[in-house]
């Protein structure tokens, strides 16, 4: 078992062919103001085909604590996190996707507040950045730098929650709670959506975190490889997350309490991918139909109808009809 290393953050970075981007991300690490902490970079090279591994390597001098993790095979995201995180040695830990970047202060600001007020982990705003335009984006959560309950935040129903805000690189987590708890590794299964079990299960499984506001990350938005602009299978991840997410919650002590939010998010989520589902080829439209239809015959009918009855969107009332009839109480 690694030992973990007082005062020490450790930043995993999964990354496939990203040339173009890669050195903005390692330059912002080269330029952390730690303070009293030090840094860990675990940087995983997913098999690409460009210049990324020899990018990293120029910046092994550079970056304090840099490690590069070079694989054969492609393994996808999840498991190129996990791959990093077997390896992770600091007493706190966090993500950075390899098309964004870091404010100088980001990395000190939230060990200092995880540090400070004893929480399992904390939760920050981010810079979403689209071509030259750059726009704050808060976490749905309103009361800052104080402790608060995470199951208190996944609610309420029908308007945006700190679940409703699933970047796992939006945070900093304390590494021997989140091993503790098994909300430390991803499914390595889903081709997308990874990062939606994920921030249930933080939210349902730990007891205490805090929400600062201290937007230093920059979420680079419509890249031509990220998963928003693609239209294939990779898009299916999103039911297995949800398969996952609904049974998690249906196990949980306090089930009756969560299950309508989670059959909420569901449901929007499902919205929105018909509403792009003229995009996608044929047989992954139709994949997506019965695997629905799968999850919607199993569906909870008494929490389900009476989420749908009072959701404000006529069309989304509409499309869940469509794809069960008369199951969940809507007009067929």
């Amino acid at each position: 078992m690694t030992s973990l290393i007082p005062g020490r953050i450790s930043v995993v970075i999964p990354a496939y062919n990203q040339e173009a981007y890669i050195c903005d991300a390692l330059a912002s690490l080269e330029r952390q103001k730690l303070g009293n902490w030090e840094m860990e970079v675990l940087v995983v090279d997913d098999a690409s085909t460009d210049a990324t591994a020899s990018l990293i390597e120029s910046y092994l001098d550079r970056v304090p604590g840099l490690k590069l993790i070079k694989l054969e095979q492609n393994v996808g995201v999840s498991a190129a996190r996990n791959i990093a995180l077997k390896q992770v040695t600091g007493e706190f830990y966090t993500f950075l996707d390899p098309d964004d970047w870091y404010g100088p202060q980001h990395l000190a600001t939230l060990a200092d507040t995880l540090s400070k007020l004893h929480v399992d982990f904390v939760r920050c705003d981010h810079v979403r950045v689209t071509g030259t335009n750059r726009v704050i984006y808060r976490a749905p959560q309103a009361l800052r730098g104080i402790v608060l309950n995470p199951a208190d935040d996944i609610e309420p129903i029908d308007s945006p929650s700190m679940v409703d805000y699933p970047y796992s690189w939006a945070g900093m987590y304390r590494t021997e709670l989140m091993k503790s708890i098994d909300c430390f590794y991803f499914d390595e299964q889903l081709l997308s959506a990874e990062d939606r079990p994920w921030i249930w299960k933080l939210h349902l499984d730990t007891s205490r975190y805090a929400v600062i506001s201290s937007p230093s990350i920059f979420y680079r938005r419509g890249l031509p490889n990220s998963l928003s602009q693609v239209f294939d299978e990779r898009q299916l991840g999103f039911l297995e997350a949800y398969t996952q997410v609904l049974a998690t919650v249906r196990e949980h002590p306090n089930s009756a309490r969560h299950l309508p939010k989670a059959l909420r998010q569901f449901f929007a989520i499902v919205c929105h991918h018909e509403k792009r589902s003229k995009n996608y080829p044929p047989q992954v439209r139709l994949t997506i139909k019965k695997q629905l239809r799968e999850i919607f015959s199993d569906i909870d009918v008494a929490v389900a109808h009476q989420v749908v009855l009072e959701m404000d969107v006529a069309r989304r009332r509409h499309i869940l009809s469509y794809l069960q009839p008369g199951q969940i109480g809507v007009a067929k």
